[in-house]
């Protein structure tokens, strides 16, 4: 599954990810002059390289995760390969720039533009007029109408995955000339750049047949710098040749080879010289940098030195005074301890000349670097359990230290360790705002609140099991009741004493309370962000907008304890237990790394979990989108266009005609009329600014439900030969295929001035 460009956005939102998804309280939507959507944290990493440097001919080899099912974009069993396949060898009208926003692709298109809006919209596409399919036949209306009968909808014979925006098309027609076309929609709809991309000819999308089985493992019209030559699955790759009848830049490649090799053998298939492109792990991007060099400073990016300027030892080496103690012991007079030395001797020589050999292999490599355009969250799932209750759920996200999670993922790595602020865009993104201000700060106190106002108490009775001490003694109740008491004291004379979500650094007689953070975006800009946005606050103080949704704070006297750690809690006899599951697999060690650390952040505020592993495989189907977990990490693209594309994910659960819940892909479980609302309306509007605000609108009602917490932007590591040109990490932008290839000797590809990294908090 692709995450940027030319990929299948019936599939994008399809499937989500597996990982390997500060708070501050900002001015809200269309509140503050500056511009909220940001920069992009990190530039694409592609040794960019212009057309004159790059030799002509060659095959890139390149990893990838499977060999696809099928070819067919718009089918449930597509894949990220399929995106990729389709990016090199289908049109595409509209592809993602550095910022992750839609451009129109002059290969395909002169122009593309709303020409009218009543009493329907109308959207004329003018061709390029030299864009011909592989079999010589102009693309034209009739394959725009073919796609669209596939995809509208309207005929269960097509087995389509979705069709978000082709249901609201109304008719497809020739234009002025063989070179337009025009379409009218039944109703406004914003995304329309979204469609027909990729457009496939309608030999593929005329009959069901064709659509359901005809490019499954062929594509026999294309319409690309590439072709599809086969589909081994035999030998696990997809061959994709130059298309002769392509008319713009040709292709610099040859070949380009999909190979599926598994995440854990990509550095065995590098060494071995099979591999000139693979996305990789950070274990082996660290093994592929150091053979580049010497061993670096994770901070300040300079070569690690050992005594008298030699590089330091490394895993493989050992230090002067081992080298020294192996020689005495060797040569000593005790001829057995001799003896056992010069065999490990003999085998360390042996282990030290294979590592030499990989890592000449490998220092042909260079890791490329950026964030993919996905994100990694955490998942609560509110149908039932504790969880269900907003409190809880809320309790658990303000329990988490995000600028901390992300940090353990990026930070190593040399990436911006920046907490992802919106579910519906990253940084960078046109429709990107941080709503976590709706949700709060991460705050111990409010968390322990939440939690007491919905009945969780610590060191509550819990009924015994098999012989089990009963938790909670009665020192420990009363030594609680103690600290209620104390607490009670201390909100007397406090406004009503209330925990609103979203202002914890606001007070009504203007004073900071001790366990805030000054300078964490508070106070009146944060204040008179939420009032605007609102328009109103209730007359009891409690702000029900997105800085404080109703229900989101302890009433007065709730206890809220403070200290580094908390008695377990319980309720009519249960403790509070989330079951945490995670995928078992040798590429998740990063997912399992947060899930400790979120897992000891839960247990400050006296939450246990239990952390249940499961299969790589049945992970997702199984355990995720089956309902069956408490809390899950796993990670979704960003789109584009989220108002048609995030709206599944965030729709809110409705019964079926069998009594099930359909939850569409919303697999937390938790939604709200207001935000289907909200996206509905930034569906229909043309307004781009419009739309804007109405997404970050519905973004911060979805901070405040708290059915998922964004952490982190993906990192995206890349292994690459060293004079292979134009591809890599390419972050937010389509990958242009046909720019792709081996430099010219003595040429260089430029890469980004220096690592990204973190701006040093305050």
């Amino acid at each position: 599954m692709s995450h940027v460009g030319v990929g299948p956005r019936a599939v994008m939102r399809s499937v989500a990810f597996l990982t390997a998804g500060v708070l501050a309280v900002p001015a809200l939507a269309g509140c503050t002059s500056e511009d909220p959507s940001g920069k992009p944290l990190a530039e694409r990493d592609v040794a960019a390289a212009a057309r004159t440097s790059v030799s002509d001919g060659g095959t890139l080899r390149w990893a990838v995760d499977s060999v696809p099912d099928t070819l067919n974009a718009f089918q449930s069993d597509a894949d990220a390969t399929t995106t990729r396949v389709a990016q090199a060898v289908l049109p595409s009208m509209f592809r993602m720039d550095e910022t992750g926003s839609p451009v129109r692709n002059p290969d395909y298109l002169e122009s593309a533009e709303v020409v009218d809006t009543e009493p329907k919209q109308v959207v004329v596409y003018k061709l390029n007029q030299q864009a011909v399919w592989s079999d010589g036949r102009e693309i034209g209306a009739a394959d725009f109408a073919a796609q669209w009968r596939a995809l509208s909808g309207k005929d269960s014979a097509y087995w389509t995955a979705r069709n978000a925006g082709y249901d609201r098309i109304e008719k497809i027609e020739r234009g002025a000339s063989d070179l337009e076309v025009k379409v009218t929609f039944s109703r406004p709809y914003a995304d329309w750049k979204a469609l027909f991309t990729p457009l496939y000819p309608k030999d593929v999308t005329g009959t069901p047949d064709a659509f359901n089985d005809g490019a499954r493992r062929a594509l026999k019209v294309s319409a690309g710098p590439f072709a599809v030559k086969k589909v081994d699955t035999k030998g696990d790759q997809v061959v994709l040749t130059g298309n002769p009848r392509w008319w713009g830049e040709p292709a610099k490649l040859d070949q380009i080879v999909l190979r599926a090799v598994p995440r854990d053998e990509r550095v065995s298939e590098l060494v071995a010289g099979k591999l000139d492109l693979a996305e990789i792990d950070p274990e082996t991007a660290d093994e592929v940098g150091l053979a580049a060099g010497p061993p670096r400073d994770a901070a300040t990016g300079t070569p690690l030195m050992g005594p008298g300027g030699s590089p330091a030892p490394g895993a493989q080496g050992r230090s002067a005074a081992e080298a020294l103690r192996s020689w005495a012991v060797a040569n000593g007079s005790d001829e057995e301890a001799a003896e056992e030395e010069v065999l490990a001797r003999e085998e360390r020589r042996e282990a030290e000349a294979k590592a030499r050999r990989r890592q000449q292999a490998l220092s042909g490599f260079e890791v490329r670097k950026s964030l993919e355009p996905a994100y990694t969250q955490l998942a609560l799932n509110g149908a039932d359990g504790p969880l269900a209750d907003e409190r809880v759920r809320r309790a658990v996200a303000r329990a988490l230290d995000r600028e901390k999670l992300a940090e353990a993922v990026l930070k190593p790595l040399g990436l911006p360790a920046e907490p992802v602020g919106s579910h519906l865009a990253l940084s960078g993104q046109p429709a990107y705002a941080d709503g976590s201000g709706a949700l709060g700060e991460q705050n111990a106190k409010e968390a322990w609140a939440l939690l007491a106002d919905a009945g969780w108490v610590p060191g509550g009775p819990v009924k015994k099991k098999d012989g089990e001490e009963a938790a909670g003694a009665e020192k420990d109740k009363k030594d609680e009741e103690e600290k209620d008491g104390k607490d009670e004291k201390k909100s007397e004379g406090d406004d009503d004493g209330t925990y609103i979500v979203g202002e914890d650094n606001k007070n009504t007689d203007g004073k900071n309370e001790g366990d805030r953070n000054d300078g964490d975006g508070g106070g009146d800009d944060a204040k008179d962000g939420a009032d605007r946005e609102s328009g109103e606050k209730h007359s009891s103080g409690k702000n029900t907008a997105q800085g404080g949704a109703p229900g989101a704070y302890a009433p007065k006297g709730t206890a809220a304890p403070a200290g580094a750690a908390a008695a377990p809690l319980a309720k009519d006899g249960k403790a509070l237990t989330l079951r945490f599951v995670l995928p078992s697999g040798p590429g998740s060690e990063t997912l399992r790394t947060v899930a400790d650390r979120i897992t000891d952040m839960l247990k400050e505020i006296g939450i246990g979990t239990e952390v249940s592993k499961v299969p790589d495989e049945s992970y997702f189907k199984d355990h995720i989108a089956a309902g069956e977990y408490d809390l899950a990490l796993y990670s979704w693209p960003a789109s584009a266009f989220p108002a048609t594309d995030a709206r599944p994910i965030y729709a809110k659960p409705v019964p079926a005609a069998d009594g099930s819940l359909n939850v569409a892909q919303n697999y937390t479980r938790v939604g709200t009329d207001q935000v289907d609302q909200l996206f509905d309306r930034a569906m229909t509007t043309l307004d781009q600014k419009e739309a804007r605000g109405l997404l970050r609108k519905a973004d911060s009602r979805i901070w405040a439900a708290a059915g998922s917490v964004p952490l982190y932007q993906r990192p995206q590591l890349v292994a690459a030969r060293e004079n292979l040109a134009n591809a890599g990490a390419f972050g937010f932008e389509t990958p242009v295929y046909e720019d792709m290839g081996f430099l010219k000797k003595g040429a260089q590809g430029s890469r980004p001035s220096a690592p990204a990294s973190s701006s040093p908090s305050s």
